[in-house]
């Protein structure tokens, strides 16, 4: 963020690259440690009820994917930012070769749709909100019936 005459004006292509970073490089490429650069010490997960913070959890999670899904893809569609908020709108691809959430490898293959609003400060993430098709992926992991 930039201060001009006192008011704040945001770098929305900076915006853009911290998130794309943070999926193609920390959740993508394993760089897990880039957590600490580009995730803020307070950022926290709108949806997770625990409220757990920062760029510990974002480490936690993207290390429980790699881990499960070794050889997952985030294809960002689409990135639009707007003041301090970013939107993106992902493809992630993975296949199931270990545990996750305590359910054993099934070897299957899985594409599931993301959406994730984002909320930036001085180029950290600060917040977050996604929207996932979990019970499509439960599907195409053969966990739950249904269509795939």
């Amino acid at each position: 963020m930039l201060q001009r005459d006192d008011v704040a004006v945001f770098d929305c292509e900076q915006n853009k690259l911290v998130v794309r970073r943070l999926y193609e490089e920390v959740f993508g490429q394993g760089l897990i440690e880039l957590a600490e650069q580009l995730v803020h010490p307070e950022c926290r997960d709108l949806h997770d009820p625990q409220d757990r913070r920062g760029p510990m959890r974002v480490k936690e999670v993207a290390t429980m994917l790699r881990l499960a899904f070794p050889d997952q893809r985030w294809e960002i569609e689409q990135l639009v930012a707007d003041g301090d908020h970013v939107a993106m709108y992902c493809n992630w691809t993975g296949t199931h070769e270990g545990a996750f959430i305590g359910i054993p490898p099934t070897g299957k293959r899985a594409t599931v749709p993301h959406m994730y609003l984002f909320r930036l400060n001085a180029g950290q993430v600060t917040e977050y909100a996604a929207v996932r098709d979990d019970l499509g992926m439960m599907r195409q992991l053969g966990l739950i019936p249904g269509r795939s």
